[in-house]
């Protein structure tokens, strides 16, 4: 149980880390990009992956080439989430994210739903949805996340990307898990470094077309979120 109290924790920190870096007036999509490198290292570094399962016939490379699109993709839809319907709505629709993968679980996997997982399932589900919060409140703050919302054209949708985006992601590390001639770990390392490289080529379309300015500050602020980003992962497997 204190695994799953440490992943969360984590994975609130990186909700909260983007959302004060947005305050405090950084490139969070810089910060996102950079998160990679520190993600995939220590990977590298506490997973010791097997390298020479880069030639193995039964390597799922088209999978690790969809997550290294989907991850990036997630993130950055995670930190506009964040910026127009705020922190809260936005950990409820990753929490809710869930409910695809379980779904997978059980129609395609061919795991069992048990009465007592099905009943803390149920329970939980009740919660997240009562943390949501359907009332309006008037408070600054409120009105502030409900301007800010306003003026994204269709905010909702950043949202449901990080429902959805999430859910599928789960349901491929999921694949990945069933195949059982490549070590996780391997995989996930693959997948991080493949990550790395469309998250790069990203900044590179980012300098050269956009004429993005590159930030020191937001690479070394992305160093801190790539280490949150880990060990959320790291607790989520334990």
């Amino acid at each position: 149980m204190e695994f799953v109290l440490l992943s969360v924790i984590c994975s609130v920190t990186v909700s909260v880390l983007l959302k004060w870096a947005r305050n405090r007036g950084l490139d969070t999509t810089q910060m996102i990009i950079w998160n990679y490198p520190v993600a995939g290292l220590l990977t590298y570094l506490f997973f010791q992956p097997q390298i020479q399962y880069l030639h193995h016939p039964a390597t799922p490379w088209l999978i690790y080439l969809l997550l290294a699109i989907l991850l990036p993709a997630v993130f950055f839809a995670l930190g506009a989430s964040i910026r127009t319907v705020g922190i809260v709505r936005t950990e409820v629709a990753q929490r809710l994210s869930l409910v695809i993968p379980l779904l997978a679980a059980f129609s395609f996997f061919g795991e069992q739903l048990k009465a007592g997982t099905g009943l803390g399932l149920f329970i939980g589900l009740i919660a997240i949805l009562f943390s949501i919060g359907w009332h309006k409140s008037d408070s600054p703050q409120n009105q502030k996340a409900t301007v800010a919302a306003t003026k994204e054209n269709q905010a909702w949708l950043y949202p449901l990307l990080v429902f959805v985006g999430y859910g599928v992601c789960d349901i491929l590390f999921k694949r990945i898990a069933q195949i059982t001639a490549i070590p996780y770990t391997t995989s996930m390392f693959f997948v991080f470094a493949l990550a790395m490289i469309v998250a790069f080529g990203y900044l590179a379309y980012l300098y050269q077309v956009k004429k993005t300015k590159l930030s020191v500050p937001a690479i070394f602020w992305g160093w801190v979120l790539g280490g949150f980003n880990f060990a959320n992962i790291l607790f989520y497997m334990k």
